[in-house]
């Protein structure tokens, strides 16, 4: 059975901010996870226009993370099993990534992303049919709460306390009980995951792992994005990715290259055809 989730995490910052947010997000999050051993490894980084986005960026990279892999998942599968693969289409304000394990070829985690300039109330930013609403489950995370499970740890807490907090370059926050109804200005990340993993008798577990890590992952980013803001708050686009550029530079040389090199040929020749889905190529 494929699991349907949709995670909405309300911001206070613009929809335009948020695209310059996400992106310094990002960088300093990889450099935060990135050792010699584990880490991310950028294979591509390019744009890309097609028909069901437009013009975007497109970006290839590998996860080696096997540290914050679930107990149970590293006794029954080898080192290599814990190596993902992400493809991402970043067309803001809409994205999609797929993530893939070719140990576990039938596995597939795609999470595509709505932003609109609201507080989370929008019903259908996806265009979900009936089948899909009704299987789907929805979750509002609220960014002034610390994550305090395991998976917030092994993916970056962030130990800012927001109903203490005010940046100093905007006056935004503290952020308060109710914070999402009177906050100006505001916007939501509306993420829609999909998980495929048809293995009879871990493949529920494998789910749940997934589901827990990113939400984990969805909590602590957007807590970062926020008590960041004085770094990324007035940068360019352009300064982003020449931030980018360097970092991928760096991630290279401080990740070791071992025999864990995953390269597209593990994909079967996927790729992403013109209704953003994944056909033979």
């Amino acid at each position: 059975m494929v699991l349907i989730k949709e995670f909405r995490i309300v911001m206070p910052i613009s929809l335009e901010e948020y695209e310059t947010a996400q992106s310094y997000m990002v960088l300093k999050m990889q450099q935060q996870n990135t050792t010699s051993t584990e880490g991310i490894e950028v294979l591509e980084n390019r744009p890309f226009e097609n028909e069901a986005y437009g013009k975007g960026h497109y970006t290839s990279k590998v996860y080696r993370l096997q540290s914050k892999a679930p107990a149970w998942l590293k006794k029954i599968a080898p080192a290599q099993a814990l190596v993902m693969q992400e493809e991402a289409w970043n067309a803001y304000p809409k994205c999609k990534s797929v993530l893939k394990c070719p140990h576990f070829s039938k596995f597939q985690l795609t999470i595509e992303s709505v932003h609109r300039a609201d507080n989370g109330c929008s019903e259908n930013v996806h265009g979900l049919s009936k089948e899909q609403l009704a299987a789907r489950q929805v979750e509002c995370i609220d960014i002034s709460f610390p994550g305090k499970d395991g998976w917030s740890y092994l993916v970056g807490r962030c130990s800012v306390d927001f109903s203490n907090f005010k940046s100093a370059r905007t006056g935004r926050g503290p952020l308060l009980k109710g914070w999402q109804d009177s906050c100006k200005p505001v916007m939501t990340a509306y993420k829609l995951m999909t998980i495929d993993a048809p293995y009879w008798g871990f493949g529920r577990q494998l789910e749940q792992a997934m589901l827990a890590g990113e939400r984990a992952l969805f909590l602590e980013s957007h807590r970062h994005c926020f008590a960041w803001i004085d770094r990324w708050y007035g940068m360019t686009l352009q300064q982003i990715y020449e931030l980018e550029q360097q970092n991928d530079s760096m991630l290279d040389e401080r990740l070791a290259k071992p025999t864990l090199m995953i390269g597209n040929e593990h994909f079967n020749g996927a790729s992403l055809d013109s209704e953003g889905i994944y056909s033979k190529a």
